[in-house]
């Protein structure tokens, strides 16, 4: 558990952008490992999306006994400010989410989802609720695939994402923050933020590339 409360850092967080982030876990926490694979695409340009990570493991499976039941356990367990984050085991046929997990998600306090497959995409993006996917399909998961277990480490290209980790998502893609080194990364990150500002403020004025970086900036 942090210092700052978890809606703020949600919040604070959101106002920052993923270079940032990146650049903060790499050089501050030689944190290399963080973005989540490319292929994870916002359902709608201009999605972003921050909460804590509640992780899914799944894979396809034509077994289908007690799959409701354990879908709707798991969407009972989602907690405010959770963001799913689905590890399909490379699945690249079904959609392991639809309009109406969105709603159930909502209610818990959801705050997003990262996936391989969605379908309902328009009453989904009605909702207004993030997604970020790799394709988008008409075939559900029943019968095809299925949820082994969630809250468990999984793996997401070559990031193991924790529950409780943080995830952060905008038009440069997703990634993933330890939740141990959360609040100092986001601290960092407000502090780049600032001090990019000054450095927009320098090109502006027409200073040259070297006298920037003469003056603490770069590029």
């Amino acid at each position: 558990m942090t210092g700052i409360p978890i809606p703020e850092m949600r919040e604070r967080f959101l106002k920052l952008f993923s270079g940032a982030l990146n650049d903060v876990l790499r050089f501050e926490h030689q944190h290399h490992a963080s973005s989540l694979p490319s292929c994870y695409k916002p359902l709608k340009p201009g999605m972003r999306m921050c909460g804590r990570a509640f992780t899914v493991k799944g894979g396809p499976d034509i077994t289908t006994d007690g799959e409701f039941e354990q879908r709707a356990q798991m969407l009972e367990d989602l907690h405010q400010d959770s963001v799913v984050v689905w590890d399909c085991t490379g699945d690249t046929v079904t959609a392991q989410w639809g309009e109406v997990m969105t709603m159930a998600a909502m209610r818990a306090g959801c705050r997003g989802a990262i996936i391989n497959g969605v379908r309902d995409v328009d009453p989904v993006l009605d909702q207004e609720f993030p997604v970020f996917h790799q394709y988008t399909t008409s075939t559900g998961m029943l019968g095809r695939f299925r949820m082994y277990h969630y809250q468990k480490p999984v793996l997401m290209g070559e990031v193991v994402v924790n529950p409780g980790d943080w995830i952060f998502a905008d038009a440069d893609g997703a990634l993933a923050i330890p939740q141990a080194i959360a609040e100092a990364v986001l601290i960092s990150a407000e502090a780049i933020l600032a001090k990019e500002k000054d450095i927009k403020d320098m090109v502006r004025s027409g200073m040259k590339p070297t006298e920037v970086v003469k003056n603490g900036g770069y590029f």
